[in-house]
C-alpha cells in the first residue's frame, strides 16, 4: 500500500474530503446554536381575503424559532398550508434577520358537499362560505372531473338562458344536474360515444320545439333514453 502512490493519493483525498465535511457540519451546528444572527422580522406577502393576520400569526407562533440559520422553513410552510383557505406558501430567508412568507389563497369556485369548497382547478379544501356558488358533489377524488364537466354542461345549457346550479356525480358514476330554472336533469353515465354531454346537447336542441312550447311548469327530465326523454311535471306527482 505504502508503495502505491495512486492509492495513497486516493486515501489522502478521501480523508481531506471527510475533514471538510466534518468542518462544515461543525460550522453549521455552531451557526444554528449561536446567539448571533437573531430573527427580527417576518414579512408576510399576498392578498389575504379569507385568512386573517391573526390566523397567520397563530400558525407561525411556535414555528418561528432559533436564529436566521436555524429557523425551520419547512415547518413554517406546513403550518400555514394547514390553514383552510391557504393554497400554497413560499418561505425564504431574507438576509440578515428576516423571513419572507408569500401566501396564495384559494379562490372559491363552487361548494363541495356540505362542508368544503373547490377552486377553479377542482382542488378541494375544507372551508365554507356564504356565497351563491354552484354546488358540486361526488365520490372522493372526482373533484377535478366534476369541475371540468360543470364547465361543459354550463356551455351546453347556455342557449336555454339557464345556469347550472348543482352537479351531482353519484356512486354509480351517473350525472345529475339542477338548473337555475328549477329543472332537474338526469343525464346518466358515460357509455362509449353516448356521453352525458351528447344527451344534454340533443335535449337543448330539441327544447324550443318541445318543452319550450309548454305553458305548464316542468321540474324533472330524464335523458337516459336512447330515442327521447321522459318528463315529470308537478301535476303528475305520485
Amino acid at each position: 500500500m505504502w508503495n502505491n502512490p495512486r492509492l495513497l493519493n486516493a486515501v489522502a483525498g478521501f480523508l481531506t474530503a471527510l475533514s471538510l465535511v466534518a468542518l462544515c457540519s461543525a460550522a453549521l451546528v455552531t451557526l444554528a446554536r449561536t446567539a448571533l444572527f437573531p430573527l427580527r422580522e417576518v414579512v408576510v406577502r399576498g392578498a389575504l381575503a379569507q385568512t386573517s393576520r391573526a390566523d397567520v400569526e397563530a400558525a407561525m407562533q411556535s414555528r418561528v424559532t432559533g436564529n436566521f440559520f436555524a429557523a425551520d422553513l419547512g415547518a413554517i410552510r406546513e403550518a400555514l398550508e394547514a390553514l383552510p383557505w391557504v393554497r400554497r406558501v413560499e418561505v425564504r430567508r431574507g438576509w440578515p434577520d428576516r423571513i419572507d412568507v408569500t401566501i396564495q389563497e384559494h379562490v372559491a369556485f363552487a361548494h363541495w358537499g356540505e362542508s368544503a369548497l373547490v377552486n377553479a382547478d377542482g382542488e378541494r379544501f375544507p372551508a365554507t362560505i356564504e356565497a351563491p356558488l354552484p354546488r358540486f358533489s361526488g365520490p372522493d377524488g372526482t373533484e377535478r372531473e366534476v369541475t371540468r364537466r360543470y364547465r361543459e354542461f354550463s356551455r351546453l345549457v347556455a342557449p336555454l338562458g339557464a345556469r347550472v346550479e348543482r352537479v351531482t356525480l353519484t356512486s354509480r358514476r351517473a350525472w345529475q344536474l339542477r338548473l337555475s330554472t328549477g329543472l332537474a336533469i338526469e343525464l346518466g353515465r358515460d357509455q362509449g360515444a353516448e356521453t352525458p354531454e351528447s344527451r344534454l346537447g340533443r335535449f337543448v336542441a330539441a327544447y324550443p320545439a318541445t318543452l319550450g312550447r309548454l305553458a305548464r311548469a316542468h321540474e324533472n327530465v330524464d335523458l337516459r333514453y336512447p330515442n327521447g326523454f321522459a318528463l315529470r311535471v308537478p301535476e303528475f306527482r305520485g
